[in-house]
């Protein structure tokens, strides 16, 4: 039986968009905004993306906040590693540049955003997920690592909910491989039960991983495709065509054009 679709996903528009680490435009960017901020959460929000997508690491002082990188070296130029510096350190390097989020100030702040977050650390998963429980309905939880996503749902479902879920690296490679050939539709549908969207770049290296076959065979398991990361025009209309149910851009302005918003 397919998976009934969770909340995250009622009342948006589809496809879905997905602002990649909030947007910056470029305009934003000349004024050194940078992503994975509150102005660049702000700026997706008053653009019109339902979803916002970020990432989530751990302080020196066990903060969950919304970073990308294990260092601030492309982002603010300081080479300190995030998981060195405490909650105040990173709140004064990037005070300039758009200002720091934790996650819980970032589901506070935008009470009517979903959020789409990548936790990318172990350390990370367990506080990550209690924060988010009691927002479960408007939270897509992953991970390139399954036990660390499955680890953070663990501690969301103790806190009281259950937040949507996207697999990891190892789920979707065998994914692949079974859609490359005649795999049978229920052993498709195990390897995706509890899941609600599949979320992947169109190519990994040389291998194609996003294929009319992929779409179908996620599409009858009951979860959404969502393809990362698409800033083009073209690709995007090219991807919606093909039948992907979302788009994960930096360039959420544009995408939401493209859709006709």
């Amino acid at each position: 039986m397919a998976n009934a679709p969770h909340p995250y996903f009622a009342r948006t528009a589809h496809p879905r968009i997905l602002a990649h680490r909030g947007l910056v435009t470029d305009e934003m960017h000349r004024d050194g905004i940078a992503e994975n901020t509150i102005a660049a959460f702000a700026a997706a929000d008053a653009a019109g993306a339902a979803y916002i997508e970020s990432d989530c690491r751990i302080t020196a002082d066990d903060v969950v906040v919304l970073c990308h990188d294990d260092d601030l070296s492309r982002v603010a130029g300081d080479p300190r590693a995030v998981a060195e510096m405490s909650l105040a350190q990173l709140e004064t390097v990037m005070a300039s540049r758009g200002g720091l989020a934790t996650l819980e100030q970032a589901l506070d702040a935008f009470p009517d955003a979903r959020f789409n977050i990548d936790v990318k650390v172990d350390e990370a998963a367990e506080r990550a997920g209690r924060i988010v429980g009691p927002e479960a309905h408007r939270v897509l939880l992953t991970s390139f690592s399954d036990p660390r996503r499955r680890a953070a749902l663990r501690s969301a479902r103790n806190a009281g909910g259950a937040p949507a879920t996207s697999p990891g690296r190892a789920t979707i490679s065998m994914l692949v491989a079974l859609t490359r050939g005649p795999a049978p539709a229920a052993v498709i549908r195990r390897a995706l039960r509890g899941i609600d969207a599949v979320q992947v770049p169109e190519n990994h290296g040389r291998i194609r991983v996003l294929t009319p076959r992929f779409i179908d065979a996620v599409h009858a398991a009951g979860a959404e495709v969502h393809v990362w990361t698409v800033n083009d025009p073209d690709d995007m209309r090219r991807l919606i065509d093909l039948g992907v149910d979302g788009i994960v851009t930096d360039r959420a302005d544009l995408a939401l054009d493209v859709r006709g918003d």
